[in-house]
Parts: C-alpha cells; structure tokens; sequence
C-alpha cells in the first residue's frame, strides 16, 4: 500500500493533466480520475516493473477515457455506412479540419476513432459491429484520400507561394509610443505566450531581440507551423524554430552577453508541438538541440515542463480574447495592480510608430506571470499580432548571476515602477511576417 501510494503521488500531476486535457475540469473528470485510481490500486500487484508505473496508469487513464467517451454515445445511434453526412464544424480553419470535413461521414468517423479516440482496429470492429478485416480495408482508404485531398506534403513540408524573403533589420528602428485618451479595444490574440507565432498550419515568423541601449539585433528566429502533430493524444500542430547565425558576438561588457549566451549557445533548433483550443493556446512539447543531443520534455513532466512552458492552472495556457478588465493600471512610468488579481491585462490605448509605420495598438502588460522578476509590454494591432515586445527586469533580478543591480547595468534605459518597485528596460524584440 505505500509503495502504491508513493508511487501515485509521483505520478498524479501528469495522470490528472492528462484526463482534464482530454476531459476538461469538469465532475466527469474527476469521477475518471478516481475510476483510474482504483482501477490502478486493484492492478498494482500484478504490475511486474515498478520503473513502468507511470506509463502504466497512463494506460489504465485512456482506457477510462475511452469508457467515458463511449457512455456519453449510449444514447445516440451508432454511425453506421447509412447515415448521411453531416456539415464541419463551423469557425474551424485548420487544414486537418477542412480535408476531414472534405471526406464522406464514413472516412472522417474512421480516422477520428483511430487517431482522436485512439481505438484499435479491434475496438473499432466491436463499436461499429463490423469484421477486423472490413476496418483495415477501410481505414486504408481512408488514409488514402485524407492524404490526396491534404494540401501539405507527407514530410510536413508547406506547399507555399514563392515570395520575397523577409529579414529583420539589424538594428531596431526609431519608435515612438503616444498613449491615447480612447477607449481600449479588444482583441483576438492567438499567439503563443513568449514565441508571437500562431499555431496554425501555414504560418511563418521571422522574430528578433534587439540589445538596449544599442539597438543591435542580438538573437533572430525563423520560425514555421509544419503540419499536425499530437502529444499523449492531445491533437495540435508541430512548429519548427531555427536559430539563425549571428554576424558577430556581443562584447565582452555587455549586460546581455550571458543571456544571449544562454539562450541560444548550442540550440540549433527548437521543436515545439502546440494547440489552440477552448479559447486558448498552449504549448504542449517543446525539443531543442543543444550541441547535438536532443532534449524533449511535455505537459506531462510536471515543473520540468511549466516553468519554461506551461502556462495556467493545468497547463490550461493563454487566452485568446482580451479585454480591458482594469485590473492593471498606468499612468505615465508608474504602474499597479490590483491585489489577488490576473497579472495580465489591457493598459491603454497607443499609436505606434515604428520604422516610420503609423500602428493603432492596445498595451498589454504582464506582471510576472511568465516570469517572476519580470515586466512585458505587448503592443497588439486590431488583428491580434504583436508589433513590438517591450521587457523589463525588477532591479534586483538574478543579481547573484549579473552582480550588479539593472539600474547600474543599463543607466540609460528607461524605468518603470510596478507596485512600487523599481524595472529597468532591458531588451526590445520585433517580428517579421
């Protein structure tokens, strides 16, 4: 029984990530929990390798999900070849949804109980109360007038017009932000916390961090959505971002040497699998290549995973729609917030002018909720796509890695005051679609 028990405590975040991702947060999913729980304490002595545990229960927890998603059908008619087909859902985009949507009921209905529900031919053939034979043939046609009617290649590449290619400038361009006495508009924001890039099939991004008070373009990403993807079942899209090779090192002296460092010495390339849903965004794998070897962590690993990026209770991520709640405040260089409340929010209302390009904007700041120590300012356009990305680093943070407080550091860059409490400008980033 203790053993049991120890062995379920090191477990249990990823057990429940893993049904409320395929559930919700819903009384469903926590009877699913405890019907995994149970069921797992009455395997437990018959489970050989104790190394396997969590894979194990990770089992025990689909095959419970399948049983929920199978009682909410009880009481509607099985699909079965007679059924006339029925309409996509509406307002989904996606590629994978619209060559579904493109098939007959009968292909969309085998390659969802295949790859969505996760289904074994043999659990297919008992659902539907047809032959183990019949669901091959037809899981083979369907496959192959998915990937005829799919408009991307096999190898996840993008079927793209040629046009121009983009660059970032190499050094950031004059702006000017004038807060406007206007009410604040509201957006629709799809971007993924901390990467700008939308995950959609067909998107690219070009994005950059520009050193401050030099201007100079420190670290530049290419980034592309490449196709679908799924992580422990959750359906999303794989995305591609390659680190593109600097013209020169930063001096010796400057502040923003060791980050730089960090941030992009070895990494040759990032994978990340995300997903849009709900209403929100989040990652839900993330890969890099450090000097050859390859690092994978998901939404599954517990602090491993969140404190780089998860986002939300559950990893439930960013929102999509933002509004301007009033929960954060700003006048001038000075800034609060309400105690207890979301540290992301609406702040004003801005013109923007970058490069010479007049932008209409809203500010969005957020107060440590992706990092403790830290400030941002996202300015975002009526369409939701970030113009400029501001952060700023609290006085003191990580002094023991810098030895030296911001303010000394970088004495020309600007200052904000969050709650009382002194943030210096530290870097700009800009993107390029």
């Amino acid at each position: 029984m203790e053993e049991f028990e120890a062995l379920l405590n090191s477990g249990k975040t990823a057990v429940e990530r893993w049904v409320k991702a395929h559930i919700g947060k819903s009384a469903d999913a926590e009877d699913v929990l405890q019907e995994t729980y149970l069921a797992a304490f009455q395997g437990f002595p018959q489970l050989r390798s104790r190394e396997a545990f969590l894979p194990w229960i990770l089992g025990i927890a689909r095959r419970k999900c399948a049983d929920w998603y199978r009682a909410q059908e009880k009481s509607r008619e099985l699909l079965t070849d007679t059924l006339p087909e029925r309409e996509a859902p509406s307002g989904d985009d996606s590629a994978v949804e619209e060559t579904l949507a493109a098939l007959s009921e009968r292909d969309r209905l085998m390659l969802r109980l295949f790859y969505q529900e996760m289904l074994s031919q043999k659990q297919i053939s008992a659902r539907l109360r047809i032959p183990e034979g019949t669901v091959k043939s037809r899981m083979n046609t369907a496959r192959a007038r998915f990937r005829a009617a799919y408009p991307y290649p096999p190898n996840g590449g993008i079927h793209m017009q040629q046009t121009e290619k983009k660059a970032l400038p190499a050094f950031l361009p004059e702006y000017s932000i004038v807060w406007k006495d206007e009410p604040a508009f509201s957006v629709e924001c799809e971007e993924l916390t901390g990467w700008f890039i939308v995950p959609r099939i067909g998107e690219t991004l070009l994005w950059g961090m520009y050193d401050l008070p030099s201007r100079k373009l420190d670290i530049a990403y290419d980034m592309a959505v490449t196709g679908p993807a799924s992580v422990h079942g959750l359906s999303g899209v794989s995305i591609r971002a390659s680190v593109l090779p600097r013209e020169a090192c930063l001096a010796e002296d400057d502040p923003m040497r060791d980050a730089v460092e960090a941030s992009c010495g070895g990494h040759e390339e990032w994978q990340f699998t995300a997903q849009e849903k709900d209403g929100y965004t989040r990652f839900l794998s993330a890969e890099h290549i450090d000097h050859g070897v390859r690092t994978l962590t998901t939404f599954l690993d517990g602090d491993a995973f969140m404190d780089s990026w998860g986002f939300g209770e559950d990893n439930c991520g960013m929102p999509v729609r933002l509004e301007q709640r009033g929960t954060i405040r700003r006048d001038g260089s000075v800034v609060t917030s309400t105690p207890g409340s979301a540290p992301v929010d609406i702040v004003g209302r801005c013109g923007l002018t970058l490069g010479g390009v007049q932008y209409d904007t809203v500010c969005v700041m957020d107060l440590e909720a992706y990092d403790a120590g830290t400030v941002s300012e996202k300015y975002l356009n009526r369409e939701g796509r970030t113009v400029l990305w501001r952060r700023f680093n609290r006085d003191d943070w990580a002094i023991d890695r810098y030895g030296k407080r911001w303010s000394e550091l970088l004495p020309e860059n600007e200052h904000l005051t969050v709650n009382g409490r002194l943030y210096v400008h530290w870097y700009d980033c800009l993107c390029v679609r």
